[in-house]
């Protein structure tokens, strides 16, 4: 019941993770649609859950935290590529950084909860220091971690 208060009103990521918290994640996945005479229960779209995914980073909008600087790696730059995320773009909000991919396709809602499993494992228990977040650009073979850097190397280009 105390959960009541929180309906229709904005909850931020902090409130919910911690930093080195396993979480499940929820998505939908594109089904194979057959081209024939349609089936019951088939309409296109699956639920995957994915368990046990441990949460390296929170970052809130507006504070350091969502920047891509670390303890060992002290350039100053944004946690977004340097061409933004493929098919999504600028990340202005809260966000969490997770170990591996996350279940569904571009733009569709995920659910993100709490495991349901009590963590007893080293693996779940251990405490993560990162030393680098890779920002370069996700669309081609980008090397570069901040548009400075490209900028700079490049030099100037024709307009």
């Amino acid at each position: 019941m105390a959960y009541i208060t929180f309906f229709e009103k904005h909850i931020s990521v902090d409130a919910v993770f911690q930093k080195d918290e396993m979480i499940d994640i929820i998505g939908v996945t594109k089904a194979r649609v057959s081209f024939t005479v349609a089936w019951a229960g088939k309409n296109g779209y699956h639920h995957r859950t994915e368990m046990n995914k441990k949460i390296y980073k929170l970052g809130k909008a507006g504070h350091e935290s969502h920047s891509a600087m670390t303890d060992y790696d002290k350039t100053e730059k944004d946690i977004i590529p340097v061409s933004g995320f493929p098919h999504y773009g600028v990340v202005k909000e809260d966000n969490l950084l997770i170990k591996g991919c996350c279940v569904g396709p571009k733009k569709r809602v995920v659910t993100l909860r709490q495991s349901l499993l009590h963590q007893t494992s080293r693996v779940a228990l251990e405490e993560i220091k990162l030393k680098f977040i890779d920002t370069s650009s996700k669309f081609g073979h980008c090397r570069f971690q901040t548009t400075q850097e490209k900028a700079k190397f490049y030099g100037k280009l024709k307009v």
